[in-house]
This record gives C-alpha cells, sequence and structure tokens, in this order.
C-alpha cells in the first residue's frame, strides 16, 4: 500500500479495532515558482541545426499568413456595417461540446435539428478552417462580421498573467481546447454522411477544410498546439491537455480510412491525413518523460521544438500529468497492431500509473475550509493531477505561480476550482488489463 505522497505508510493508527493510515508531513512548503513556457519565434528556430529550420521557417510563416487571412476577412466583412453584432455569448466548460453529440442514431443527422447544427458550425468556421470554443454551435447562425469566438479572457487575470492574451480581441479563434474544431470535424462527418445527396454538400466541404486545418496546424515533429494560427506563450506548446494531440490524431486516422462517416474524402487527402497521424504517434512516443532511466507518463504540455515539459496557465506547473497520460495511454492502446515501441510506452505509463495510485484518501469539501484531501479508509485509488520531475511528488500551483507540496496551502478560489485529485486514471489501468492480453509485454523490458 502507498500513501498520497507515493511513499510507503510511515505511521499506522488503531483506533476502535480499526486501521487508518496516515500520512508523516511535518510542514507545507512552497516549493518552487512556476516560469511562462516560450513562444515558438523565429529567432529560436534559428539557433536549430541547419537541417531542421526550413520546415519549422516554413511553419511559423503559414502560421502568420493564415492568421492575416482570417483577420483581414473578418475586416472585409465589417465595411460598411453600422455596428458590429457582438460576440457570441460564453458558456465555458463541456456543454458546448454537448451542443454537437457525436453518440446519436445515424438517422439524427438527417433531421432539421442536426442539420441546423451543422449550419450553425459551417458559419462560424474560420478562413483557415478550425473553429473556437467555449460556445454552443446549436444556436444562432453566424452573422456577418460578427466574431468567430466569444470572449475567452479569463476574469482572474493579474500582473504579467501567463494566460493574458497577445491580442484582447483575437484570441482562440481556432483552437484544439475543450475538444474544439476536432468535435465539429466529427459532427459535420456524421451530417455528410445522413445527407448524401446536394444537401450534404456544405457539411462535406467544411468537414475537409476542418481535417486540412488540421494537417495546416501540425508540427513538423507530429504534435498540435492549443491554437492555431500561433498565439504564443503556452498556447504554442504541443498540448495533451483535453485530448488536443490524440483527439486530433484520431480524427486525422478516421479521414485516412476513406470509410464510415468519411467515405467522401478524397484519396489524396487521405493519404496525407495517414502520415500526419504517424506524425504523430512518433512524436508521443518520443515526448514520454525518461527519469532516471525509465520510462514515466507525460506533462501536461510540451515545448514545441525540445518536447520539455513546459507551464500551462499561472497554477498548471510543468510537471507529470496523470490525467493527461491516461488519456494518452488509452490512445495507444487502441491502436492496431502496436509496434514493439508502443507497447514499451504503453507498459511503463501503466506501471508509473500503478506505482503512484493513492489509497485511504478522498478529496471532498469540508464545511467552510473548501476541498481538501482527508482520510477515507478503504477509499481509492485517486490520483494527483500534477507530480514533481525531481521529486515525483504530488505539488500544486496557484494563480501566483507558486508551487506548493500540499493542496491545503492554496488559495480557496484554487483549491475549489480545479481537478487537484481524480480517479477517472483507473480507466486506463483497468483497459490495460486487457489490452495486456492480447498484447503481452515483459513489463520489465518495456519500463526501460
Amino acid at each position: 500500500m502507498q500513501n498520497r505522497f507515493g511513499g510507503p505508510w510511515i505511521l499506522r493508527f488503531v483506533l476502535l479495532g480499526l486501521v487508518v493510515a496516515a500520512p508523516f508531513k511535518l510542514s507545507a512548503t512552497v516549493v518552487g515558482v512556476s516560469v511562462a513556457a516560450p513562444s515558438l519565434t523565429q529567432e529560436r528556430v534559428n539557433k536549430l541545426p541547419a537541417k531542421e529550420r526550413a520546415v519549422w521557417t516554413a511553419y511559423l510563416q503559414r502560421s502568420h499568413q493564415q492568421e492575416m487571412r482570417d483577420r483581414g476577412s473578418l475586416a472585409e466583412e465589417r465595411k460598411g456595417l453600422a455596428t458590429t453584432p457582438p460576440a457570441p455569448e460564453s458558456h465555458e466548460g463541456p456543454g458546448t461540446s454537448r451542443s454537437m453529440p457525436l453518440d446519436r442514431e445515424p438517422a439524427w443527422y438527417a433531421t432539421a435539428e442536426a442539420r441546423h447544427t451543422g449550419d450553425v458550425i459551417v458559419s462560424f468556421q474560420t478562413p483557415g478552417g478550425g473553429w473556437s470554443k467555449n460556445f454552443p454551435m446549436n444556436g444562432a447562425l453566424r452573422l456577418p462580421g460578427q466574431s468567430y469566438t466569444t470572449n475567452n479572457i479569463s476574469r482572474y487575470l493579474g500582473r504579467d498573467d501567463f494566460d493574458t492574451p497577445r491580442d484582447k480581441d483575437w484570441n482562440y479563434v481556432s483552437t484544439l481546447d475543450n475538444d474544439a474544431t476536432t468535435t465539429q470535424i466529427c459532427f459535420l462527418a456524421l451530417v455528410a454522411t445522413a445527407n448524401p445527396g446536394p444537401e450534404g454538400t456544405p457539411y462535406r466541404a467544411a468537414c475537409l477544410r476542418g481535417i486540412h486545418y488540421l494537417l495546416d496546424a501540425q508540427f513538423p515533429n507530429g504534435g498540435w498546439p492549443q491554437v492555431w494560427p500561433l498565439e504564443g506563450g503556452y498556447h504554442d506548446a504541443i498540448t495533451f491537455n483535453d485530448n488536443a494531440v490524440t483527439l486530433a490524431a484520431t480524427v486525422l486516422t478516421g479521414a485516412a480510412s476513406g470509410t464510415g462517416n468519411y467515405a467522401f474524402v478524397p484519396a489524396e487527402l487521405r493519404r496525407q491525413a495517414a502520415a500526419a497521424a504517424a506524425r504523430a504517434l512518433d512524436v508521443i512516443l518520443k515526448a514520454q518523460i525518461v527519469i532516471g532511466g525509465k520510462r514515466t507518463i507525460w506533462t501536461q504540455q510540451h515545448d514545441a521544438l525540445t518536447l520539455a515539459p513546459v507551464s500551462g496557465r499561472n497554477y498548471e506547473p510543468a510537471a507529470l500529468s496523470a490525467s493527461e497520460s491516461s488519456d494518452v495511454l488509452l490512445y495507444l492502446m487502441s491502436l492496431p497492431n502496436p509496434s514493439a515501441a508502443v507497447k514499451a510506452s504503453i507498459t511503463a505509463g501503466v506501471e508509473w500509473l500503478k506505482a503512484n495510485a493513492i489509497y485511504g484518501y478522498s478529496f471532498a469539501r469540508t464545511g467552510t475550509e473548501g476541498r481538501k484531501l482527508a482520510p477515507a479508509p478503504g477509499a481509492g485509488p485517486l490520483w494527483a493531477r500534477y507530480y514533481s520531475l525531481t521529486t515525483g511528488k504530488p505539488i500544486f500551483g496557484d494563480r501566483d505561480k507558486t508551487i506548493h507540496d500540499d493542496e491545503a496551502e492554496l488559495s480557496l478560489e484554487r483549491r475549489n476550482g480545479y481537478g487537484w485529485y481524480s480517479s477517472g486514471e483507473q480507466q486506463a489501468v483497468a483497459a490495460y488489463t486487457v489490452w495486456s492480453k492480447q498484447y503481452a509485454m515483459d513489463a520489465g523490458t518495456a519500463a526501460k
């Protein structure tokens, strides 16, 4: 058994015949301060080996040119307008994805309701082929001159905040954050399939533009940024948060198949999609963190050029991330005919999750004190959101960029407003039990 800090139980109490495990910890401390993730810039690209510079320079130029086209298209729409239509009303959270259900019966996608949602999606697609986030796609059609996005600026912005937009009027315009863009592509594919005649033409066209967006946004090494065209800061990092990389790869794998909902994808685009999905797998395997010669898991975001762990928002430190890694592992386990490298990556990642599971605790609200980790005999497993790259212990970030070794030391707002512990990682552990029966591999060999 293990305590909340990943090590052996140090102290045991017997009370009324019940064995209760308690961690030994003298005091909580600030163990670090997060630093801003570097943007992807030409200056950084110029420091790469000569043979690598051309593709990254071309990528930066493509990003800049697409941003100018996106901005120019909106500016052209606004010429002559007496007033600019208000931006869509913000509805932050997963509910916006639920406005585009992907699990209905096939016949539903031929209904007027589904086609209306498809029309709204088409109307909000940027010239570059992507979509924004945090507003539903089953409301009103986009008006000429209306912003492609809602107000995604955090109300908690402080001085030198990592989330301060480069341009407050051009923020998250096209993104993979919060399942955006990939969900729209999948929904359009469903509607296009259910409407095979001329009425499905706009949905097929928009879906194909979305697939091209994923190809254009992909880094030369196979990863994806959170926002493209690039917006700077942590948005430029390879993003495993919200499954950005794995969802993009999944969509491209579907497009590459040319079957089912993607039967209308042309042969050349299928070929490009397959190559892009292969590059995504390559960078996933390369980004897995190795500590002490052993593969562990992934971080929430990795630098686009070096693959080094980087911070996200102020309270999201550069650290091993159990939640995101669980989703990466589930993606890898979904791949048919896994290579030896994929098998090794999966086995090592799951073994790390097993070794760092927390038992005997729950993370719950306790009166006015807010949420905190408390003893709960028989509870678990739980995993912390972040684990230190140096100590392997759970760490927690606050809005002032400080990093703590105890969530109870966080400000009440951050302690209550973020998922510091979760049990969802158990899905990957359970899936591995089934997967390993088909793709057995020696765990000791795989972890190296």
